[in-house]
Parts: structure tokens; C-alpha cells; sequence
């Protein structure tokens, strides 16, 4: 009897043993189930909801970071900066704003200067990041990127820095001025000399507020609005009227080689060559004139007495298709490597003292490529010291007028020979197939 009950007794204990072994296997297997490994924390999509949408569409570079500080989520332009690199934020300052926006859910904001990748002269770009926390786990790394605002605002800096230095240069002259024509009441000559130079510093001042008109609206407005297809063969006369009085007073040469060399013709006061009315531009007339204007007016100041200053346009083909190519070649001094790196910089002078002396305001060049650049062109220029400079227009040429050249060939005698789609130089026309400008500026 007492056998039984001993055996019962232990197989009672030995089955109560094995429900508490097995209670807390359960527990255990539950808890460990329950339990966040390293890698679900790097692989489950923890995102709130929406939020990966609008991470998508943002233009500023975003990255979210979990509690390990590993990138849950950052955007290609994220990577394209370099942020982030093997799944980590490569920035410092940034990662650690990021870990104090953790711990206290205070939003923080900082520009930096971080170091260009791919480029080995030390370029600085400069970035502004915003740390923010994203739910109760991650945080939200929103970084614009600041460089080209930085540009910009230096470049209107020195704009409004060289425009108060060249606006107070003829301002204070007046002013002298004007005071020496009080104190020489009584001397007739005097104030004729003085109001002689009061005038000169007038019209300098004159014409560097409206280059400086030109310059804002050649950069604000959108010259294809109100395009058309304009002649060349106008644009070089209205150019060469602009000059003519320079011209003649130093005694220059004007020659236009507009089109081929063959089939001249001396009508209209030897402005026209053959073929050259099939040679239109599409643009804006009032811009293309004064571009033109201003590199014509600068061959003018810039050669010597008894030289030669000539103008040539052709049509060239291209990959982006047909273009009208205007080449303004002088006998001047020519233009340095290092100047010709910066002579389309606004007020940029090659020689200050002849711009002073020319009434030159050093905005002439930097309106003449904004208005190619405005027109779908560009401008280049070819120049060595003593040798003088080629200044080469390249813009777009009105479709219309090319096809209506082509169908009507055969029919017009002006256009018979002279067309401009010729064999392309490959350096500007020499000048001795140039078109001789009427009077004044011809030499004898």
C-alpha cells in the first residue's frame, strides 16, 4: 500500500514539474519571438505610412535614421552628395545633431561646409541640414543644398559694389565740376571747358545707366517672346552706322564679307552682298542689334588709327542644326590669356585706361553673351596680343527663312551665288574678300 501511494505520489510531482517546464519553455519561446533582433531593426519597413511618398517627391536630400543611427531610408540626391555612404550618415556634425534630436525631440538647424567628392581643388559646397524626429524612434535629415545660392548672392554682391564704384566716379565729377564753373563765373573760357567736361561725364553716366537697363532686361525678359526673323545684312548695317563716327575720326576701315565671296554687289551703299538677305536670325531685333553693335563698337576702340575692322556672317551646320555664324575681326592689341578668361565678367576691363578714355563701362561684352545665351548661342573669341581679336556670334537661324531661300533660288537674281551655305571657314574670312563700307570711315 505504502508502494502505491509512493509511486503515485512521484509520478503527481514529476507531472506537475513537466507543466512548469513546459509553462516557462512557452514564456520563453514567446518572449524571444517577441523580442527585436539587430536585423529587423535594419529590414522591416518601420516607416509611418505616406511617408516614403513624400520622402520621394522632396528636393532637399533626405535621410531617416533608426535607433542605431543606420540609414532606414535617405534619397538618391542623399547619395549623390554624399551623405551617406555603406548605410551610414558619413557627415559628424550631422550625426550628431541627429543623436541629440533623439534624445530631447528638439528640432536643430546648421549650414556646413562639406568638401566637393570628386574634385581635388579643395571646393567647398555648402549645405544647410535640419534634424527633426520622425515618431518615437527615428530621425528625419532634410539637407539643401546652398552652393549655387551662395553664387549667386557673391556675384550680386560685386554687381551692387561695382555699380555704386562706377555710378560715383561720374557723380563726383559732376560735382567738382559744377563747382568749378561757380568759381569761374568771370572766366568765359573756363566754363566753356568745365561745362565741356561736365558733358563728357554726363554722357558717360548716361550710357552706363542704360547698358546697365539693357543688362537687366537682357537677363529678366525672355527675348523669345517677341521673335522674329531678322536680316542680318540690317543688323551689320545698323552696327556699322552705330561705329561710323569713331570710325571715322580714327580713320578705320569697315569691310563685310556677308555670304560668299563671289557675287558682291556694291547696291545700297555697298552695305549688301549677294545672298545676304537669305540670311536671317530668329530672335529679338532690339537684342541682336545691340550684341552686334557692342562687339563692333569694341573693335573700333580698341584698334589703332588707319587699321581695318571687318564683319562676316555665314550659315554653318551643326549638331543642333542650322546656325548663322557672325565673325567681328579687328587689328587691335589683343586680349591676353588671362583677360580672356574674364572679359565677359561684368565691368571687367582688359585696359582701364582706354575704356575711360573710350567711355566704355565695361558691360558691353558681359550684355553680348547674355543675349546669346538668351537666344539659344554663344560667343567665343579668338585673340592674340599684338595681333588683334576675332569675337564670333553663333545663333539660331530662322527656320522659314532658310526654306523659302531654298525654294526660291532659282528665282531671284540677288540670291543666285551668293548664298552663305558654302564651304565653312575654318577661321574667319580673310579680310581681303570683304565688302568696303561707304564714307566716312573708308580710307582714302
Amino acid at each position: 500500500m505504502d508502494v502505491n501511494a509512493a509511486v503515485a505520489a512521484a509520478a503527481a510531482i514529476a507531472g506537475v514539474l513537466t507543466g512548469v517546464i513546459a509553462m516557462l519553455a512557452f514564456r520563453w519561446s514567446e518572449r524571444d519571438q517577441n523580442r527585436p533582433t539587430r536585423t529587423s531593426l535594419h529590414t522591416d519597413p518601420v516607416l509611418p505610412p505616406g511617408v516614403d511618398t513624400v520622402l520621394s517627391v522632396l528636393r532637399s536630400s533626405a535621410v531617416v535614421l533608426d535607433e542605431a543611427d543606420a540609414v532606414v531610408k535617405a534619397s538618391s540626391a542623399a547619395y549623390a552628395l554624399g551623405l551617406v555612404r555603406g548605410g551610414k550618415l558619413a557627415v559628424e556634425p550631422m550625426l550628431q545633431m541627429a543623436r541629440d534630436t533623439r534624445r530631447d525631440g528638439e528640432i536643430r538647424q546648421v549650414e556646413l561646409d562639406l568638401p566637393r567628392r570628386g574634385t581635388g581643388r579643395g571646393e567647398a559646397l555648402a549645405v544647410s541640414a535640419r534634424v527633426a524626429p520622425l515618431g518615437s524612434r527615428l530621425v528625419l535629415l532634410l539637407v539643401e543644398d546652398l552652393t549655387e545660392a551662395r553664387r549667386i548672392e557673391a556675384v550680386r554682391r560685386d554687381f551692387v559694389a561695382n555699380v555704386s564704384h562706377e555710378l560715383k566716379t561720374p557723380v563726383g565729377a559732376l560735382s567738382l565740376l559744377s563747382e568749378a564753373v561757380m568759381d569761374a563765373s568771370e572766366d568765359p573760357e573756363a566754363v566753356e571747358r568745365f561745362a565741356g567736361r561736365m558733358q563728357i561725364e554726363a554722357t558717360r553716366l548716361t550710357n552706363l545707366v542704360q547698358e546697365l537697363i539693357d543688362l537687366s532686361r537682357v537677363q529678366n525678359d525672355d527675348p523669345l517672346e517677341d521673335a522674329e526673323p531678322v536680316r542680318v545684312d540690317e543688323l551689320v548695317a545698323e552696327a556699322v552706322d552705330r561705329c561710323r563716327h569713331q570710325a571715322g575720326a580714327k580713320q578705320i576701315t569697315m569691310a563685310a564679307n556677308l555670304g560668299a565671296s563671289e557675287g558682291l554687289e556694291q547696291g545700297d551703299g555697298g552695305r549688301r552682298a549677294g545672298g545676304t538677305a537669305d540670311l536671317r536670325i530668329w530672335g529679338n531685333r532690339g537684342q541682336l542689334a545691340a550684341a552686334l553693335g557692342n562687339l563692333v563698337e569694341n573693335a573700333v576702340n580698341y584698334s589703332p588709327a588707319r587699321t581695318r575692322v571687318g564683319i562676316a556672317a555665314r550659315r554653318v551646320t551643326m549638331h543642333g542644326g542650322e546656325l548663322i555664324e557672325i565673325a567681328v575681326t579687328d587689328q587691335g592689341i589683343g586680349i591676353s590669356d588671362k583677360d580672356k578668361e574674364r572679359i565677359f565678367e561684368r565691368f571687367y576691363r582688359v585696359d582701364p585706361a582706354r575704356s575711360r578714355a573710350t567711355g566704355g563701362t565695361g558691360l558691353g561684352l558681359a550684355i553680348v553673351k547674355h543675349v546669346a545665351a538668351s537666344h539659344g548661342g554663344e560667343v567665343t573669341v579668338w585673340s592674340a596680343e599684338g595681333q588683334g581679336s576675332t569675337f564670333t556670334l553663333r545663333l539660331p537661324e530662322a527656320g522659314a527663312a532658310r526654306d523659302r531661300a531654298q525654294q526660291h533660288s532659282d528665282l531671284d537674281d540677288d540670291v543666285e551665288g551668293g548664298s552663305a551655305a558654302g564651304t565653312p571657314h575654318a577661321s574667319p574670312p580673310d579680310s581681303a574678300a570683304y565688302q568696303t563700307l561707304s564714307a566716312p570711315e573708308v580710307l582714302p
